[in-house]
């Protein structure tokens, strides 16, 4: 279920928990057999802690599989993204920290719905 503060993508929603000079913090959630595109930032950085669900996380060459209570640390530049491969929804919060946080610094290099 979703809020009407919620931003939905074809992958699931997210809620901005805190945007401030110096951060921005959301609450990404992933549906099942879904991912978000593969990507990278230029002027942020990224932590990733998973709530719940069980997820494969791709950083650069690597690959992960992340459970509930770990967490990931993903630098300015580098390749990333996280897929669902669970039955439930997957729920994890994400931290940025650098000097901007707006949308336009995802630059995608992969995606399963036509994104650019």
């Amino acid at each position: 279920m979703t809020d009407t503060n919620d931003e939905q993508r074809p992958w699931g929603f997210y809620e901005v928990l805190s945007d401030q000079a110096d951060h921005k913090v959301k609450r990404i959630t992933v549906y099942p057999g879904r991912r978000l595109s593969l990507q990278r930032h230029q002027r942020r950085d990224e932590h990733w802690f998973i709530i719940s669900g069980s997820t494969l996380m791709t950083l650069n060459a690597g690959k992960m599989s992340l459970e509930k209570g770990q967490s990931v640390d993903i630098p300015r530049g580098a390749a990333h993204r996280i897929e669902n491969w669970g039955d439930e929804n997957a729920v994890f919060i994400e931290v940025q920290t650098g000097e901007y946080f707006g949308e336009d610094d995802i630059e995608r290099l992969e995606d399963d719905y036509g994104r650019v």
